[in-house]
């Protein structure tokens, strides 16, 4: 702690990531990456831009890769905002749409950075606790609000929400932005980008980390009605003009161009994810239903922090979190058909 600090710094609680450890030959299902690489597509249209070229800036409008995102979704690039992960898109969401007078609201088992940007930029918030069977209810949302978050499906649960609840929800806030967080979607649900034209209330944000392999890259985006694009373009604009580099943006439009290979590896991710499910409650695990590229499970003999420490000492590293009504669940990414069966295998070893 220093002196040097702004006051804000002192009150700072700040986000901490999955671990990323640099040890060998470890079965890595913690952080929920896709076991698959990126597309041999986009790898070429990285590999093309590696020349002279790089001496100047990128197009601050990333328009090439507003236009791909703009031409999958059936939107226009006005509908379209990109930033350096959805991290990012998120945390210009907070600054620019959130800091209202009524308190955000978002449920109690979420994406943890929630609250972390709510501290940053100072916005006041609500938690709505999750149903007894970690599901979101969408009544409870029936209250006064500056705005509304969630995960669809929910992190760390893996539970989706419908279009037909979205939509409700939608009806009854429509004085307040609903932001639906669709990291995972492709793994499972049905966006709500396909509402965005009905209802200008409604952003949605997604990222190529997850289904289309591209974490290293860092490419996250947004779709809404203009009006709420532009507030994020105003803040991007006064925060950092150029987010996306160039070689992000070349892979993100050639991402969107390979469906075949998008559509190939996110079914390959969702047939692993139904037999680490079976797997796991051959072994006596409770698994939550999961739309997502993990699946959060607990067993009720065996504490759920000490089975993360066992099965680390045998080289598998999941996520335990140290959270109120959770603490007995561990989050498992679904990995190759190698890294999930030796999952389960040592599992059944600490269990037998």
């Amino acid at each position: 702690m220093s002196r040097f600090w702004s006051p804000i710094v002192h009150q700072l609680d700040p986000y901490i990531p999955g671990e990323q450890p640099k040890v060998a030959n470890l079965v890595k299902l913690n952080t929920n990456e896709n076991p698959y690489g990126p597309s041999p597509k986009v790898l070429a249209a990285i590999q093309a831009r590696l020349d002279d070229s790089l001496r100047l800036y990128p197009d601050p409008n990333a328009a090439d890769l507003k236009q791909a995102i703009a031409d999958y979704y059936g939107m226009t690039p006005e509908q379209v905002f990109v930033g350096n992960g959805s991290d990012e898109v998120l945390a210009h969401i907070f600054h620019g749409l959130l800091q209202q007078p009524s308190p955000l609201l978002f449920p109690d088992i979420s994406y943890s950075f929630y609250p972390v940007y709510c501290g940053l930029y100072q916005v006041n918030y609500q938690l709505i606790p999750l149903a007894a069977d970690f599901s979101i209810d969408v009544a409870d949302y029936r209250r006064d609000n500056g705005g509304i978050i969630f995960p669809n499906p929910n992190a760390p649960t893996g539970r989706l929400l419908s279009l037909r609840e979205i939509e409700a929800l939608l009806k009854s806030n429509g004085d307040s932005v609903v932001v639906v967080d669709e990291a995972y979607i492709d793994f499972g649900g049905e966006s709500a980008i396909s509402l965005v034209n009905n209802y200008p209330n409604l952003l949605v944000t997604q990222t190529l980390s997850k289904s289309r392999s591209l974490a290293g890259l860092r490419i996250g985006f947004a779709i809404g009605h203009p009006d709420l694009i532009e507030a994020l373009v105003r803040v991007k604009d006064s925060f950092n003009s150029y987010p996306l580099d160039s070689l992000a943006i070349a892979g993100g439009v050639a991402a969107f161009e390979d469906e075949a290979y998008f559509q190939h590896t996110r079914e390959l991710v969702i047939q692993s994810r139904e037999t680490v499910v079976e797997g796991l409650f051959e072994l006596g695990f409770k698994v939550l239903p999961s739309s997502a590229n993990f699946v959060f499970a607990r067993h009720a003999d065996y504490d759920a922090a000490a089975l993360a420490l066992a099965l680390r000492e045998q080289g598998v590293i999941v996520r335990h979190f140290r959270q109120q009504r959770i603490e007995q669940y561990l989050r498992i990414t679904i990995g190759t058909e190698a890294e999930n069966q030796q999952l389960l295998s040592v599992l059944a070893d600490l269990i037998s």
